[in-house]
């Protein structure tokens, strides 16, 4: 019988896969009000409604997702995901992403930037901007090789 003799006490990874990075929580009172106004009533009056709650928590990311399905026209939205986009990559750069593994779903937080990528993905689509749909969702199968589109054409 041979034995192998351990060089240290060193944590031994098995994953071998990309790191994961998760994006911690909203403001639990930004999460409320953002669920309060996405049940306002009429188009015009929910759009102001989740526009204010994006005001008060600019790096609220589900709040630039909800303003980007609610948008007026393509420009709109496209605007107001691609202002999610850039400032969830702020987010997860300071959550300690480098460029590169996974940003999965099935840790809520991120899922706001998700959304946006894939609304700027669509919406840049809409408008032409093929290239960047697809940059975008070849971007998103790499956080996310599961991830499944939650905007209104899905």
């Amino acid at each position: 019988m041979r034995r192998f003799a351990v060089a240290d006490d060193s944590p031994i990874s098995l994953s071998g896969g990309p790191p994961e990075t998760q994006l911690p929580p909203a403001p639990a009172v930004a999460q409320e009000q953002l669920r309060a106004a996405t049940e306002v009533g009429d188009p015009d009056s929910r759009r102001r409604a989740v526009a204010d709650v994006a005001a008060a928590f600019p790096r609220y990311l589900d709040a630039w997702a909800s303003l980007g399905d609610l948008g007026r026209d393509d420009i709109e939205s496209y605007a107001y995901f691609r202002v999610g986009y850039h400032r969830g990559l702020d987010a997860l750069r300071a959550s300690g992403w480098r460029g590169s593994g996974y940003v999965r779903a099935s840790h809520q937080p991120n899922r706001g930037f998700l959304r946006c990528v894939d609304g700027l993905a669509r919406v840049a689509d809409t408008i032409g901007e093929t290239d960047e749909s697809e940059r975008c969702r070849q971007f998103l199968r790499q956080l996310d090789p599961g991830w499944r589109p939650s905007g209104p054409d899905s």
